[in-house]
């Protein structure tokens, strides 16, 4: 059995495109909600402009087919032009400290 993955995905985005940014967003967080294996997907602001999603999926097979998903594919295209650079997308593994609850996202 798969352990849940957490994953984080930056996204900058270009001179005075911030709001153009959050408006392709926002939609996909119900849409990506609806995908198999899916546990959380949250988008959060960094004081300094930049957008991170933060998603948790039950497996790593899972998070690989989301990847195709029509909500990535529609978000991709709609990024088109408004990113300063590429999204950075971070797959992350928790090192077990304290109990489970507190070892992990």
């Amino acid at each position: 059995m798969s352990n849940p993955i957490v994953v984080t995905a930056i996204f900058e985005p270009a001179e005075g495109q911030h709001d153009a940014v959050l408006d392709v967003l926002k939609p996909s967080i119900a849409a990506v909600h609806e995908e198999d294996g899916c546990l959380l997907y949250a988008i959060h602001e960094n004081p300094t402009g930049t957008i991170v999603m933060i998603e948790k999926w039950a497996t790593e097979q899972l998070l690989d087919i989301h990847g195709s998903s029509p909500a990535v594919v529609a978000q991709r295209a709609a990024l088109d032009g408004l990113l300063a650079r590429p999204v950075e997308v971070t797959r992350l593994v928790p090192i077990p400290a304290g109990t489970p609850e507190q070892g992990s996202l």
